[in-house]
């Protein structure tokens, strides 16, 4: 096999052990609830084609919804953030510039465009995630400030993963 897909394979692994062993157990003041393992989704190569993109995203929702025991947010939530992927990450990751990166990562993008990227998709994420999880915008400033909350610390939690187990040379 390509040594690009057991770098996938891995990555999927650890992301999902650190959020099952680790992250699933953290809910801090009710608001912050940190999912690490979206950045699977969000590392994903960008030549995936879209097909493809959107059954890794279900797939991997659903594998942490069997595991965490939920009804399907997960599931829902990663297919949606995969779908904006697949429509504007090229625009937040290169600035309409024609660049070609083969991973997202803080190394293959200039870092303030990356963590753009990842506030913008992990915030999507969260938003969809709290709403179908309260089941509608009853509780709107409840739902944005949870939504802040995790993003900001998902996404630091993202960088400081990629800073410990990505290598700077690192395109895939």
């Amino acid at each position: 096999m390509n040594k690009n897909i057991w770098k996938i394979i891995g990555r999927f692994a650890l992301l999902m052990a650190i959020q099952m062993l680790v992250l699933n157990h953290v809910y801090l003041g009710g608001y912050v609830m940190p999912m690490l393992y979206v950045l699977f989704i969000l590392m994903l190569p960008t030549n995936t084609g879209r097909i493809p993109m959107l059954l890794i995203a279900f797939g991997t929702g659903l594998l942490v919804d069997i595991m965490s025991n939920m009804l399907g947010f997960h599931a829902l939530a990663c297919t949606a953030v995969a779908m904006l992927r697949i429509l504007y990450a090229d625009r937040i990751l290169t600035r309409n510039e024609p660049v070609v990166i083969g991973t997202p990562s803080i190394y293959s993008v200039t870092p303030q465009y990356f963590i753009t990227y990842l506030l913008v998709l992990f915030g999507f994420f969260y938003f969809v995630f709290f709403t179908i999880e309260i089941f509608g915008f009853r509780s709107f400033w409840s739902i944005l400030f949870a939504t802040i909350c995790s993003t900001v610390v998902s996404t630091l939690l993202a960088v400081l993963y990629q800073y410990i187990f990505l290598k700077k040379e690192t395109t895939v």
